[in-house]
């Protein structure tokens, strides 16, 4: 079975319908229905049903789509090594990070790093689902939990830790909490998350106020949650080290609320001798220990936790 017609068919799957994966396969319309069909022939069955809100993956197509998926990484991370042979640092590097790291902390970093080795060509993957670096989803990767696999070089780079903040604008007008019980008793504008992820009903767990239920502003986008924040639209967790580049950001219950995120850089050991990838990985191991330095006190937060 050709490879393309698992391209295409993982294009519907992502954009659930043939026009929509050709737009981003950048393929003809009846080419990727082409590929689709041929591929329903090899496997003898249905793979969409057609609907009016688009095509829907029929059982069978969602059997196939983790090993489809893990030949599109495969795939990918053959082309980055092909383009990127060759001496010294040149060639493709994919990194992946949290929304709020690859934006707030990670273009200084990687615009002194692209100065340094302009034939570098870094791709950026933001996201806070966690990238199977195995898999070969990403070359390196910014974690905030330590990495499990056996087959990773990691680098701990220190502790990221967040606290609850607000806009000076909004203490003025609505005054500063002096208890966690506070924010609920004198009806102060809570920002917080929508969906209940496992960080959500942890964060719940350790501090029994911040519930769904007491968010007036809710948003599963850490970016939207920090630009409600900067924006005084109400209180809601930031990251201490960026809170500290604006001078209008107050911390508040510094002593009640902390949560220390001990931070990780990760690539495959296979990738240790690759220039490109080491280049990168020094280079992002410097700027967020940097980083972390910039928010305090991290380190002596999570100790005094842990005793």
């Amino acid at each position: 079975m050709a490879w393309e017609w698992y391209r295409s068919f993982l294009g519907v799957l992502r954009e659930g319908s043939l026009s929509g994966a050709a737009r981003a396969l950048d393929l003809t319309q009846p080419t990727v229905g082409r590929h689709v069909a041929a591929l329903e022939a090899q496997v003898g069955q249905s793979l969409f049903v057609r609907t009016p809100t688009g095509l829907l993956p029929t059982e069978a197509a969602l059997a196939l789509r983790p090993y489809a998926e893990a030949m599109d990484s495969t795939a990918a991370a053959l082309e980055r090594t092909a383009r990127s042979h060759g001496d010294g640092v040149r060639g493709i590097v994919r990194v992946t990070a949290s929304e709020v790291v690859g934006v707030e902390v990670l273009p200084p970093l990687l615009a002194e790093l692209r100065e340094r080795h302009p034939a570098l060509i870094v791709e950026l993957v933001l996201s806070n689902r966690v990238q199977d670096l195995l898999r070969r989803e990403a070359d390196i990767a910014i974690r905030m939990t330590p990495p499990k696999q056996e087959q990773l070089i990691a680098r701990r780079v220190g502790v990221i830790e967040v606290g609850l903040h607000a806009h000076e604008r909004y203490l003025a007008a609505r005054g500063t909490p002096a208890s966690m019980k506070a924010l609920v008793a004198d009806g102060h504008v809570l920002i917080g998350y929508d969906q209940p992820a496992p960080y959500v009903r942890e964060l719940a767990r350790r501090y029994p106020v911040m519930v769904p239920e007491h968010f007036a502003l809710r948003t599963d986008s850490d970016l939207a949650h920090l630009a409600l924040v900067r924006a005084g639209a109400g209180l809601g967790l930031c990251q201490v080290a960026l809170a500290r580049r604006d001078p209008a950001l107050r911390r508040v219950l510094a002593e009640e609320l902390s949560i220390p995120l001990e931070t990780w850089i990760t690539m495959h050991e296979d990738l240790r001798d690759s220039p490109r990838c080491r280049a990168v990985f020094d280079a992002l191991v410097a700027g967020l220990e940097r980083h972390a330095e910039a928010g305090g006190s991290g380190d002596s937060v999570e100790s005094a936790r842990a005793s």
